[in-house]
């Protein structure tokens, strides 16, 4: 039997990992808070910690972890820039993290937000609810024959093109690894990223964070993209500069932004802050705007995804027990 640490634990977490560990010998210890290094020691005993994207696993809390024994630290994500990875190699502690689990549902959240944003469809349910059926206000655009860009063509990035291409849309792609077969069956068009900003009527963002992409839209790339147009992120926060973000909409430049991720989600996503006064500044001046539609980070939330989580992340763990190899394509 094999005992993981499981940290920030949500419901929907426990009923869907305890169904996967079913005559499975793992044992889960379900922990509502985060992993760091202040928390790490609660690890001791066990021999795989499972995490989630807001916990912090540098340097100091990877040698805790380590010293307590714990022997795989298992992601239950597609993300790891929250892991020291070469503090883990140096450590010896494997990493594993789940790279798809449903491509289908983080896509068809980005197009949901588009679909929402662009028909007002969140400011006319609050409306009809309080008995005013004004359409003032709500006139939105057909998506057909718009110009939509979609930055990162990985699998998420793909289904999210394929859905809006059946829109009647273009759609332009930028990608430093170009899927040129993939692009030519679907009329998908690669371009260069300055040509893609500038094209676009929506721009959907399917990348992962890293040094490169860190930030790629600043004040700079922002005031590149076309004016009045949308502006969907379901992949990380930090993908944009948020402060840059704010000026662009202030300025009228962008036609409405869609988010599903934040720069500074951490401790806030996730949580029922609603009795309690957000600290946050510009989140607080991003829910101000008329045009600007949030979501907290549950664009993987299907039960599709949820499942095929948990299953793969129970595996890797199973594995990582009987010192055989990892699931294909797990393993960071």
């Amino acid at each position: 039997m094999i005992d993981a640490a499981f940290y920030d634990t949500k419901p929907y977490d426990r009923q869907h990992f305890e169904q996967a560990q079913e005559n499975k010998p793992v044992r889960w210890r379900f922990h509502d808070f985060r992993l760091n290094a202040d928390t790490a020691t609660t690890a001791k005993g066990a021999g795989a910690v499972c995490v989630f994207v807001n916990d912090r696993l540098d340097r100091p809390c990877l040698e805790v972890l380590a010293d307590a024994g714990v022997k795989l630290v298992a992601l239950r994500c597609a993300g790891f820039n929250n892991v020291d990875l070469t503090a883990a190699r140096a450590l010896g502690l494997p990493v594993t993290r789940v790279p798809a689990y449903s491509p289908h549902a983080v896509a068809e959240h980005a197009v949901g937000l588009l679909l929402a944003l662009n028909r007002k469809i969140h400011r006319a349910y609050n409306r009809v609810r309080e008995h005013n059926f004004s359409l003032n206000g709500l006139v939105g655009f057909d998506i057909f024959g718009k110009t939509v860009g979609v930055i990162g063509t990985g699998r998420i990035g793909r289904i999210a093109a394929g859905i809006f291409r059946g829109f009647g849309a273009r759609v332009l792609a930028y990608d430093p690894l170009p899927a040129l077969e993939w692009a030519g069956r679907y009329g998908v068009e690669y371009t260069e990223f300055n040509a893609l900003l500038a094209a676009s009527d929506i721009l959907s963002l399917h990348v992962p964070l890293s040094p490169q992409t860190h930030h790629l839209l600043n004040r700079g790339t922002l005031a590149q993209m076309k004016r009045g147009a949308c502006l969907i992120n379901t992949s990380r926060g930090k993908l944009i500069d948020t402060t840059a973000l704010i000026e662009a909409l202030k300025q009228g430049h962008l036609g409405g932004v869609a988010l599903d991720v934040y720069e500074e989600e951490e401790g806030i996503f996730f949580e029922d802050l609603s009795d309690q006064v957000l600290q946050d500044d510009e989140l607080s001046r991003l829910l101000t705007f008329p045009n600007v539609l949030i979501t907290s980070h549950q664009a993987f939330l299907t039960h599709e995804a949820l499942t095929q989580i948990a299953l793969v992340t129970t595996e890797n763990i199973l594995k990582s027990g009987a010192g055989g190899p990892f699931l294909e394509g797990t393993q960071l």
